[in-house]
């Protein structure tokens, strides 16, 4: 099953700090989009949290000072790390929120999560009445440079347990699909925004760079990205 590698120590050992170096960006982005729809939760859930990280972030923020945020997550390993970051305002369950008939929030979060879930679309209709806006972000691996890059799928597939691959539109039509109504949506760039540790990876990042001012549509589907959407 495809669940395993997040039950049995594999997805860890192949992702040590579970992304954590990435949270304070995408807690950002959230709050890019909680802020311009004037959103005033008062409660925040994160489903499949992984380490915490970005629930501790934007219990940080000053927009949501108010908010008392949960983070749901399957994974023993990842529930360890969670529980270093829990407080009084972040609290944390080793629990599988779509069976808790009792659960619901103003906001929910699946961050990099419908791409791991083996049912993605019944996972999405369960988590529907989870809460009254939904917030998700999406990578966008269906891109030209993956196809051309021979094993790339695989590789992912292996390291870091991607077993869907979207692109912009099919991301979109799976939540309507499953029943959302999608409020706003826009791209997110890590490639682009995040620091590169080394020259060759900013060599290699430079053609995106180039189109994306251009047409970043054109870009995201040529190079890749991801997609951040409020739904109801």
């Amino acid at each position: 099953m495809a669940d395993d590698i997040y039950s049995d120590g594999s997805y860890l050992e192949n992702n040590p700090s579970w992304h954590v170096d990435d949270s304070p960006w995408k807690a950002q982005k959230i709050i890019k989009m909680i802020e311009k729809h004037d959103i005033d939760p008062s409660s925040v859930c994160e489903i499949g949290c992984g380490a915490g990280e970005i629930l501790r972030q934007l219990s940080q923020r000053s927009l949501l000072s108010e908010v008392t945020f949960y983070g749901y997550e399957i994974s023993p390993q990842a529930y360890d790390l969670c529980k270093q970051r829990d407080s009084e305002k972040v609290k944390f369950f080793l629990e599988d929120l779509t069976v808790n008939v009792n659960a619901c929030f103003d906001v929910v979060l699946a961050l990099d999560v419908i791409e791991h879930v083996e049912d993605y679309r019944g996972f999405l209709r369960r988590l529907r009445t989870k809460g009254r806006h939904k917030i998700f972000h999406i990578p966008l691996d269906f891109n030209a440079l993956c196809l051309m890059s021979v094993g790339f799928l695989a590789s992912q597939r292996k390291s870091i347990g991607h077993i869907h691959y979207f692109t912009k539109d099919t991301a979109l039509s799976t939540l309507q699909e499953t029943g959302y109504e999608i409020i706003d949506w826009f791209y997110t760039r890590a490639d682009l925004e995040l620091p590169k540790p080394t020259w060759k990876a900013k060599l290699a990042h430079l053609p995106s760079r180039i189109v994306s001012p251009i047409n970043e549509d054109l870009s995201v589907r040529l190079f890749g990205g991801s997609i951040l959407v409020l739904t109801r």
